[in-house]
C-alpha cells in the first residue's frame, strides 16, 4: 500500500533513482512547460507595469513624506538623471500622462528582462563550460 505521493515515487524509481522519475514526468504525470511559465509572468509584468502603472497612487512614498514633514528634503539637489528619457517614470516627449507611464513601466520592464536574462544566460553557460571541461580531464585522465 502506498504511503502517499512521495512514498509511491520513491516506491517506483527503485534502482532507477529519482532522476530517471524525473524525467518521466514524475509522479504528477507531464513535465511541465518552463517557457509558458516565463511568457505568463512576463505577460502579467507587462500588464502591471504597462496598464496599471496608470492607477498607481501619485502622493510621496513613506521615506519622501517623512523627509519633507522633517525638512530633509529642503537639501534637496537635482539630480544627473533629472533630463533623462525616463525621469520620473515618464517617458520624455510624450504628452499624454497615462501613455507616457506605462511606456516607461514597459521599457523598464524590458531592460530588467534584458538584463537579467544576460546573467543567468552567462552564469549557465559558465556553469556548462565549467561541467564540459571537467568532464574531458576525467575522461582524458588514465
Amino acid at each position: 500500500m502506498p504511503d502517499g505521493p512521495g512514498g509511491d515515487r520513491h516506491r517506483r524509481s527503485g534502482s532507477r533513482g529519482l532522476d530517471a522519475v524525473a524525467a518521466e514526468g514524475g509522479a504528477t504525470g507531464a513535465p511541465r512547460s518552463a517557457k509558458r511559465l516565463w511568457l505568463v509572468g512576463v505577460a502579467a509584468a507587462l500588464v502591471c507595469a504597462g496598464g496599471l502603472s496608470y492607477y498607481a497612487s501619485t502622493s510621496p512614498d513613506g521615506l519622501e513624506k517623512v523627509a519633507h514633514d522633517k525638512g530633509i528634503d529642503s537639501k534637496e539637489e537635482a539630480h544627473a538623471a533629472k533630463d533623462s528619457p525616463l525621469a520620473d517614470y515618464q517617458v520624455k516627449d510624450v504628452s499624454d500622462e497615462r501613455l507616457s507611464g506605462g511606456l516607461a513601466g514597459v521599457i523598464g520592464v524590458g531592460a530588467t528582462l534584458a538584463a537579467g536574462t544576460g546573467v543567468f544566460v552567462t552564469l549557465r553557460w559558465k556553469r556548462t563550460r565549467a561541467h564540459a571541461t571537467r568532464t574531458e580531464s576525467e575522461t582524458a585522465a588514465p
